[in-house]
């Protein structure tokens, strides 16, 4: 029994648990687990609800997001924090994150609960049982997927840079080494071709269904450069007649959809009002808790960055406005002063209240006065004022409460489903993703016309004008804008990280937050920075030492 103990934490068995002789699902006895359908579905749901976590909290997702969202240039963390979240921010590895540990835990769950029924079920006995299959192939290649971008190097790097060990079966005494980034993308595609062939029926977004298959292997081509696939895959899906996009105004309100209600959502990991965060303090600790303070539950300590806001505010129109409350002083609008915000050359805010009469701004700062004036820049009105002989741009607003010098943007795309503070149901794939990943592909071959009409869908539904080849901005390449539209329409949705590496870009986090308080804070983070993978945890080393830790 003591090597069965000691086997446990390395890959999540918990169906061989040797005093209770259960499984994680339902607490169903292993061994009547496939003496019917009904028992295999209800395992399949034990490995859904094993990506939520308990109670809808510190799940597989939840850690995913933490992983991939925080470490990327569209938030910023008003300070900082004992909870290991603060080194996944700053891009301050160490070897001992638990919050990294329990992913990889986690994960390797999924993993042999989908192993165990993939073993045991039969392909062709029945189509339920083939759907079913199905999806335990596809969760499988989901969780090898992200862990392989959280710890493995981006495809384009090298296919033989270590990533993750593929565990591909439920036998305890298989335990596998590291494998390459090569073997991670060939399983993980050999995965979901088996998942797309085997899955037949028409699913909520609640489920894998062949599209969700399809939906991934387009990233997952994508990731690897395959651009033909990626166009070919994310076609299927658009030509499926399945899905749509939520018109200008349902988009606006996305976040309060539950995934069901989404004409647009493929498949999300999704939490239901009343069976998940059950709990009175339960919305304190959920992703969007640390977005946001809704009605006084939540930390709301990491807000969107004012390299975000910069990209954002580009058109005043764009629906994607909606995901970012400023929180003001005076609730009521005729009451709230008005001032002036910019960054300054050191990366801290600076604001100041202003005065209007007759039409002109002014500001006092150190006993001058300063005026505030207007100019037309690329067809849009800036604003700024003389500092010395240099123009100082800024923006104009109202005056906002502040958290360590940090103006509260509130992020909201992780709160208020069903109008429940803090649920939230995170997508994996919609079908925004499948014009944007055929926009991309497109512009890696070439086809900067055809690029821009995919982005044009996307920014049609925004609400905001359509790029031409001749309107597109000085010194930027059409894949340029394609990764800006990613960026805005995928903001805090844990794509951001890997667009950037997985391109050869340079993560640019000059601007004020957390990430630059302390000694030799990191600017910019370039692809090729050991710190793009995280450590394998420690403890995962010391009882697998044959196990190669990242460098």
């Amino acid at each position: 029994m003591k090597k069965l103990i000691v086997l446990l934490p390395i890959i999540g068995l918990l169906i061989l648990s040797c005093d209770i002789e259960r499984n994680p699902y339902d607490e169903i006895a292993v061994t009547t687990l496939f003496e019917s359908e009904g028992a295999l579905q209800t395992a399949t749901l034990g490995n859904y609800a094993l990506l939520k976590g308990k109670n809808g909290l510190d799940g597989w997702n939840d850690q995913l997001h933490r992983l991939t969202e925080y470490p990327g240039d569209n938030v910023s963390l008003s300070g900082s924090t004992s909870d290991p979240l603060n080194f996944i921010y700053n891009y301050r590895a160490i070897t001992t994150n638990g919050r990294v540990a329990d992913f990889w835990n986690d994960s390797y769950k999924v993993v042999v609960g989908c192993n165990v029924i993939i073993e045991a079920a039969a392909e062709g006995e029945s189509e339920t049982l083939d759907q079913l299959l199905g999806e335990n192939y596809y969760l499988r290649a989901l969780v090898y997927f992200q862990m392989g971008n959280v710890f493995g190097r981006p495809y384009n790097q090298g296919t033989s840079n270590l990533s993750v060990p593929l565990k591909l079966t439920s036998d305890v005494n298989d335990i596998p080494n590291r494998h390459t980034v090569g073997e991670v993308y060939e399983q993980v595609i050999s995965d979901l071709l088996k998942a797309e062939m085997l899955m037949n029926e028409d699913k909520t977004a609640t489920f894998a269904t062949k599209e969700a298959a399809q939906a991934l292997l387009s990233r997952v081509y994508l990731y690897m450069e395959d651009n033909e696939n990626a166009e070919l895959y994310a076609d299927k899906v658009l030509n499926s007649s399945r899905y749509n996009l939520l018109s200008n105004e349902e988009y606006k309100r996305m976040n309060y959809l539950n995934p069901q209600e989404s004409s647009e959502a493929i498949f999300s990991i999704t939490l239901n009002q009343g069976a998940d965060l059950p709990g009175q303090y339960d919305d304190w600790y959920t992703v969007g808790g640390l977005y946001a303070t809704i009605d006084g539950s939540g930390w709301g300590e990491m807000y969107a960055s004012s390299s975000y806001l910069k990209l954002l505010n580009q058109n005043a129109n764009d629906a994607r406005h909606s995901f970012i409350q400023p929180q003001y002083l005076e609730e009521n609008p005729a009451n709230r002063k008005p001032w002036i915000i910019w960054v300054d050359n050191s990366y801290v805010y600076q604001t100041r209240l202003t005065t209007e009469v007759g039409g002109i701004i002014t500001f006092e700062q150190n006993g001058t006065t300063y005026t505030v004036e207007e100019e037309i820049v690329n067809g849009k009105t800036v604003y700024y004022f003389m500092n010395g002989s240099v123009k100082q741009y800024v923006d104009k607003g109202f005056e906002m409460p502040k958290r360590n010098g940090f103006p509260k943007w509130f992020i909201m795309k992780a709160s208020l489903q069903e109008d429940d503070v803090h649920l939230w149901s995170p997508a994996v794939s919609r079908l925004a993703e499948m014009y944007l990943n055929k926009a991309e592909s497109f512009a890696k071959r070439g086809m900067d016309q055809k690029a821009l009409d995919e982005v044009n869908i996307i920014r049609n539904r925004a609400g905001i004008p359509s790029y031409t080849l001749a309107n597109i901005p000085s010194g930027k390449t059409v894949l340029d804008i394609v990764l800006e539209e990613r960026r805005l329409e995928f903001a805090f949705e844990g794509h951001r990280k890997f667009d950037v590496f997985r391109n050869g870009r340079t993560m640019d986090r000059r601007y004020p937050g957390g990430h630059l308080w302390g000694a030799n804070p990191l600017y910019e983070i370039p692809a090729t920075s050991n710190r793009v993978v995280e450590y394998l945890p420690e403890k995962q080393i010391i009882l697998q030492p044959g196990l190669i830790q990242n460098d």
